[in-house]
């Protein structure tokens, strides 16, 4: 008892704040998906998995074994401006958390003040010079509102810090993407050369034996095209590879420096596949999904906020100090006091702002709700697709390089037969073009599972976490 009349008021408001909280109880809502990602039907995987780690723990310098690729990528994890402005967000989140978190505690001002006037001509000059510390409308938060609003800016903060590793993986995802894709521009580019430079030959020998009178004017025509189509699909592939490397020259943020060590060819890269786990998994791995939930527990703090105002909001300001005549003797001999007073408003008539103000917040919230399912169906599609293509693009770029082989045969043959007189021109033109189209859709597969690997390891949370110190060192 004694110890209660020693506390002085504010302190016994301290202690009083945060009596009752009007925020529902949070509830997880359930996972609206099935328990297991649906598999294709007659395919297994290329049996390269990694082990049977989880895909979100593996580190990108682990998945990414290329030397220069995982040179580009940590150049757009240090330069990357909208990975620039995802950690900048966190930082302006944390600061508005920590302005509504202060609310909580009363802010002490200190000042000093000084008057002197008079009442009128050749009367004295009275002086009045005050110093003290004073609390200005700090606020009983005997129903949570304050504390609610600080839930819900802490639950942003954190949201935030979600989305910056969803744009860390992103950009991850991004970089190795445009980089197999400029590997496959590359061999395109390549392939293309090559191809023109037979058609420019079969084009010289067409030419001669139309000279000689062998071949008619049809087969000439025929072959010009050829060649033509040829430094089209050139062209095309030149401008295709100089955008791939605008794209990385935006994405690492900085030219491309000319000393990056060797890479690998698209032929020669090779990315594991990934064991899938269960769907559940993904509500713990995906940054978007944890952002989705803190935004919806934030929702949640909201409407506490909103209920609170139904109820008196108890206010106090307070002060004390010293009083003197003179500024000298303010803190010698100035007379002590002090100054309370509560204030308690409750709202009687506001024509339903309070009720609308309860009922957006409950909306909110439902929008929140919404919004994380659509946030784990989103993902688990994500994942169930690119399952299908592990599944798929191995058996597809296997075809489709024995297609290419098949019709490698057949142009060698059809050469032959030509040259020997038993088959048509337009027999060996039909094999050129054939084999052209073969090889141009082998490397179109092969990058199409490269990428699809890529994708896999993005949807399934990895590319945010990095190395430990026994894997870096080695």
């Amino acid at each position: 008892m004694n110890t209660m009349k020693r506390l002085t008021p504010l302190a016994l408001a301290l202690v009083l704040a945060g009596c009752v909280n009007l925020a529902p109880k949070y509830e997880r809502p359930q996972a609206p998906v099935a328990g297991a990602f649906p598999t294709v039907e007659g395919t297994v995987g290329s049996g390269n998995a990694v082990a049977s780690e989880a895909p979100a723990a593996i580190a990108w310098q682990r998945f990414f074994t290329d030397a220069r690729l995982q040179q580009l990528i940590a150049l757009s994890l240090a330069n990357n401006r909208d990975l620039r402005v995802a950690v900048l967000n966190i930082e302006a989140a944390r600061a508005q958390y920590q302005i509504q978190r202060s609310s909580q505690f009363p802010a002490v001002n200190a000042g000093i003040t000084g008057q002197r006037q008079t009442t009128g001509k050749d009367q004295p000059i009275s002086s009045v010079y005050q110093a003290g510390l004073s609390v200005s409308a700090f606020e009983l938060d005997f129903f949570s509102r304050v504390r609610n609003l600080s839930d819900a800016a802490l639950a942003q903060f954190l949201a935030t810090g979600e989305a910056r590793k969803t744009a860390q993986i992103s950009l991850i995802a991004q970089v190795a993407n445009t980089y197999l894709t400029y590997l496959a521009d590359q061999e395109l580019l390549a392939l293309t050369q090559q191809t023109l430079k037979t058609r420019e030959e079969s084009l010289r020998l067409t030419q001669l034996r139309f000279d000689n009178g062998v071949s008619s004017k049809l087969d000439l025509q025929q072959a010009v095209s050829l060649v033509e189509t040829a430094r089209t699909t050139l062209a095309q592939a030149q401008r295709q590879r100089a955008q791939d490397l605008n794209l990385l020259t935006l994405l690492i943020g900085q030219p491309i420096p000319d000393n990056l060590p060797a890479g690998a060819t698209l032929a020669t890269t090779n990315l594991p596949d990934l064991p899938a786990g269960m769907p559940s998994d993904l509500l713990a791995v995906r940054p978007d999904i944890r952002a989705a939930e803190q935004q919806l527990m934030a929702a949640n703090a909201n409407i506490g906020a909103a209920r609170a105002n139904y109820f008196p909001r108890i206010t106090l300001t307070g002060s004390t100090g010293t009083a003197s005549s003179q500024l000298s003797g303010l803190f010698k001999s100035g007379t002590f006091g002090w100054t309370f007073a509560p204030q308690a408003i409750l709202p009687l008539f506001d024509f339903g702002r309070t009720r609308a103000g309860v009922e957006s917040a409950r909306a909110e919230r439902d929008i929140a709700v919404a919004q994380y399912e659509k946030s784990i169906q989103t993902a688990f599609r994500e994942v169930a697709d690119a399952l299908a293509g592990q599944a798929t693009y191995s058996e597809q770029l296997r075809a489709q390089q024995a297609v290419a082989a098949a019709e490698t045969d057949r142009f060698n043959l059809s050469d032959l037969r030509y040259r020997n007189g038993t088959a048509s021109y337009l027999d060996l033109l039909d094999a050129q073009r054939s084999l052209f189209t073969a090889q141009q859709q082998a490397i179109q597969a092969n990058l199409l599972r490269l990428q699809n690997q890529v994708t896999l390891y993005r949807v399934l949370g990895g590319g945010w976490s990095e190395p430990g110190p026994a894997t870096a060192a080695r």
